[in-house]
């Protein structure tokens, strides 16, 4: 079990609140910010660039950086590169696959914006995009992502876990489809990774793509974990090169070669340090602490009067629990939850307008999403400040 109130004592932001939007931004225990600062303040220098003292520590830094967040998602086999988030990772590999008129792509209805307008994009080149439709309760039938794979299909692109539903896909078995068919796998991992043991060997995908900010790293990183390198860069510049003439240039290898310019140094340090501190707490007990408090926050929801429950039972879930309340509209509940008892929840349409569509909720959702940071005690705060905002309605 997890120490929750030791963990509680890195992150002094929960003094005063009950944060439940950690799928949109996670927050960061002191050991990050510490990291981050501590580049700033003692070897702040550019990376790959000079000989100086400051800059190798610099660069050993970062370098060490990247094999510490490869080993986090069992990818050393790989080529990790730093991104701005999973938006710019899905961006690099959809614009950097070589594509032609008549090209497929396979996603979900499921998908966060991010895993969907890179694909429909591509519609502008000629390429179809085949989208799967989910049940109501967001899980997707395996044999219609088998069947809607044609020999023009290129890649399929479906999330790990839905920040709307909370529910997980069975990646493992869209990944052996996409094997026996010759189809690259692109995984949206911003929801899974943080929440729980992920190794991209027994996903089986080509591309894993996830969000520093959500797994308590700094803004502004994210994680694009390639197989192969079977991509061109997005960027070309400093940093990426091998040679450079006027007649042409050749490029590195490694992730460099997808890193051109300067890169956000202290956000992958940092990154690197909240790796550390989720493994030093262990991620099969973070999942487990998740877990627990997910079926309590459920159970607690689906027994309140005027409230409906969205997304899967307890079980093949992650902690995000989306719901309504009838007759409010889903940021009168936010409201509501901040002013009156400090709870911070997130509402609308999370990104997800074809599946907000999809399922007939017009305003979206009120989501909560738990982590390592939460308590019992926070879940029950919620679950009875539902019970009497229904109560005056």
């Amino acid at each position: 079990m997890l120490n929750v109130d030791s963990i509680r004592n890195d992150f002094p932001i929960l003094a005063d609140i009950t944060y439940m939007d950690s799928a949109a931004t996670s927050l960061s225990p002191e050991q990050v910010v510490n990291a981050t600062n501590e580049f700033e303040r003692i070897y702040r220098a550019n990376v790959g660039r000079g000989v100086h003292r400051l800059t190798n520590i610099s660069s050993q830094k970062y370098w060490h950086a990247h094999e510490k967040v490869s080993g986090f998602i069992g990818g050393e086999d790989g080529t990790t590169v730093l991104t701005k988030n999973t938006t710019e990772a899905i961006n690099m590999v959809a614009c950097g696959m070589k594509w032609n008129k008549g090209d497929n792509v396979v996603t979900t209805v499921l998908e966060h914006h991010s895993n969907f307008l890179p694909w429909m994009r591509l519609r502008n080149r000629g390429v179809d995009v085949s989208v799967v439709n989910t049940e109501p309760d967001g899980s997707i039938d395996i044999e219609e992502i088998r069947n809607t794979i044609n020999e023009r299909t290129r890649i399929v692109a479906v999330t790990q876990a839905s920040n709307v539903l909370g529910n997980l896909l069975p990646v493992k078995e869209i990944a052996e489809i996409c094997h026996e068919k010759g189809v690259k796998l692109l995984v949206d991992g911003a929801q899974a990774v943080p929440h729980m043991p992920t190794d991209v060997k027994e996903l089986g995908c080509d591309y894993l793509c996830f969000s520093g900010h959500k797994m308590l790293g700094p803004t502004g990183t994210g994680i694009l974990w390639m197989k192969e390198e079977d991509i061109n860069p997005l960027l070309l510049g400093g940093g990426m090169i091998d040679k450079v003439s006027v007649s042409g240039y050749t490029t590195v290898d490694g992730y460099e070669r997808y890193e051109a310019g300067t890169p956000n140094i202290s956000g992958m340090i940092g990154l690197a340090r909240a790796v550390d501190y989720l493994e030093d707490i262990g991620m099969s007990k973070i999942k487990e602490h998740e877990e627990i408090l997910t079926k309590r926050l459920l159970e607690g929801l689906r027994d309140t009067d005027k409230v409906t429950v969205y997304g899967p039972g307890d079980d093949n879930r992650i902690g995000v629990v989306s719901f309504n309340v009838d007759g409010l509209h889903p940021h009168e509940v936010a409201h509501i939850l901040d002013e009156g008892a400090a709870i911070m929840v997130r509402s609308g349409e999370h990104c997800c307008q074809p599946l907000m569509n999809h399922l007939g909720l017009e305003g979206g959702t009120v989501r909560a999403s738990l982590y390592l940071y939460n308590t019992k005690e926070e879940v029950d705060r919620l679950i009875e400040t539902m019970k009497e905002m229904v109560r005056r309605l």
